[in-house]
C-alpha cells in the first residue's frame, strides 16, 4: 500500500493519520478537508469558544510541528466532490483527482436546516469554527436569542448564551430538553436547570415560521400562534451524515456510510466517526454514533483494519460514551439511554443534581448516566458489558 487518502480534516481523520504512522505506514498520506483550518475539536465550540473563555486556537488538535511530523500532504479548503471505487480515485472541487490504495472517510456531519428563514441575517447553524465566531460576534451585541432544538447542542448553546447574560428561549418539539438522548425523566431535570437559570422553555412546540424585516430576523412563530421576538436565532435541529459527495460512488449509503462490523465499506475503503454506520456486534443492530470519543476510537480501529487487511481485521464494538456541559452540570452517558427505558437512580440524589442512574430494557442494564458524578459513573460501566438488549 503506497498512498492512503483521508477525506475529512476532523478528529477522526487526524486520529487515523496518527494511527497509520504509528502502525508503520511509510507511504504517501494525504488529508482532504473543506475548511481552511487545521483539524480542531468541535465540543468546545458551543461552550468555551462561543462563551469567549477560549481563544479559537485552543480548539486546534495539533500544532503545526506535530502535523509536520506526520509527513502528510494537506489539501485544506478543498472539498471532495466524488469517489470512483473502481479506479480508486477521489475527485476534488478544484478538479484534482487523487488516486489511492486505501481510503478512510471521516467527513462527519452537516447541520439540518429549516425549510425557511436561513436567508435572513441573524439565523445561524453551528458546526464549524467560523460559524461559532460569527455567532459569538452577534451575541456580544446583547440580542434576544431563540434556540430551535433542545438536544445536546441546542441546550449547550442556550446555556452559553444565558451565561453571557442574554435573553434566551429554547424551543423543541419534544416534551423536555434532550429527551431523545436521555429520556423525558432526565430531560425534565435538564429543563428545570434551564428554568432555574431563567431560560424560557417552549417544549412540545413546532416552529412554523421565521420572520424578518429588512433582511434581518425579528421573530420565530410557533404552531400555537405565539410569536417569539428574536434578534438571533440558532437552528440546532440535528445533523445528517456528510455523504452527498458519495452519491455516485457505488458505496452503500443510508444513515451514513454503511460499513461492515470492521468499519469496511468496500475494498480498501473504511469509514470512521459521525459518518460511519456499522452493525454493532453487542447492540445487535446498526448504529451511528455522534460522539467525540467514538471519533477517536473508531478511527484507530478503521486505520488498523485498513493496514491489516480483511483477513485480520477486528470488529469495532465500543461502549458508547458521551457528555454535555451546561452551567455547572456535567452530564455523562455510557451505553444506550433509550427514551422508553426504565430509569433507576442507584447513587446520589437527583434533587442535589449529583447522581447516577441506570437505564434498563426488559430488566437488563443497557446504559448509565452520571450527573456531576464522573467517579461514581465509572464504577457502573462494568454493568454494560452485556448490553444485548440495547436498541
Amino acid at each position: 500500500m503506497d498512498h492512503i487518502v483521508l477525506v475529512g480534516a476532523s478528529a477522526a481523520g487526524l486520529t487515523a493519520a496518527d494511527t497509520l504512522r504509528r502502525e508503520g505506514f511509510t507511504g504517501t498520506l494525504t488529508m482532504v478537508g473543506d475548511e481552511l483550518q487545521l483539524p480542531y475539536d468541535r465540543p468546545p465550540l458551543s461552550k468555551q469558544v462561543l462563551a469567549g473563555d477560549w481563544e479559537p486556537h485552543r480548539s486546534t488538535l495539533r500544532q503545526d510541528t506535530d502535523i509536520q511530523r506526520l509527513d502528510m500532504t494537506l489539501r485544506l479548503g478543498c472539498r471532495a466532490t466524488g469517489l470512483d471505487t473502481a479506479d480508486r480515485v477521489v475527485t476534488l472541487a478544484d478538479g484534482d483527482r487523487l488516486g489511492y490504495d486505501g481510503l478512510i472517510i471521516a467527513t462527519g456531519l452537516r447541520p439540518r436546516r429549516l425549510p425557511f428563514g436561513h436567508e435572513l441575517a441573524g439565523v445561524h447553524v453551528l458546526r464549524t469554527l467560523d460559524e461559532t465566531l460569527t455567532l459569538r460576534a452577534q451575541l456580544l451585541a446583547g440580542p434576544r436569542v431563540v434556540v430551535i432544538g433542545a438536544g445536546f447542542l441546542g441546550s449547550e448553546i442556550a446555556a452559553t448564551a444565558r451565561g453571557l447574560g442574554l435573553d434566551v428561549t429554547l424551543v423543541d418539539v419534544e416534551p423536555a430538553p434532550m429527551a431523545r438522548q436521555v429520556g423525558t425523566w432526565v430531560g425534565g431535570l435538564v429543563g428545570d436547570m434551564h428554568r432555574d437559570h431563567c431560560v424560557r422553555l417552549r417544549m412540545g412546540r413546532h416552529v412554523t415560521g421565521v420572520t424578518g424585516e429588512n433582511g434581518r430576523v425579528t421573530a420565530v412563530t410557533l404552531d400555537d400562534g405565539s410569536r417569539l421576538p428574536a434578534d438571533v436565532v440558532v437552528v440546532a435541529i440535528g445533523s445528517v451524515p456528510a455523504t452527498d459527495w458519495l452519491a455516485a460512488s457505488g458505496l452503500p449509503l443510508g444513515d451514513g456510510v454503511l460499513c461492515d462490523r470492521t468499519c469496511r465499506a468496500a475494498p480498501g475503503v473504511y469509514a470512521a466517526g459521525d459518518v460511519a454506520n456499522w452493525p454493532h456486534p453487542v447492540a445487535g443492530r446498526r448504529v451511528r454514533l455522534e460522539q467525540r470519543t467514538n471519533a477517536t476510537q473508531q478511527a484507530i480501529t478503521a486505520a488498523g483494519n485498513l493496514l491489516s487487511g480483511p483477513a485480520e481485521a477486528v470488529p469495532y464494538a465500543p461502549v458508547p460514551f458521551g457528555w454535555t456541559d451546561q452551567y455547572d452540570a456535567k452530564i455523562q452517558t455510557c451505553g444506550w439511554c433509550p427514551s422508553d427505558a426504565t430509569v433507576e437512580v442507584v447513587d446520589g440524589d437527583p434533587q442535589a443534581r449529583k447522581f447516577v442512574a441506570l437505564y434498563k430494557v426488559d430488566g437488563r442494564v443497557v446504559g448509565a448516566l452520571g450527573w456531576n458524578s464522573a467517579r461514581a459513573l465509572r464504577e457502573y460501566r462494568g454493568h454494560l458489558t452485556g448490553i444485548d438488549a440495547a436498541r
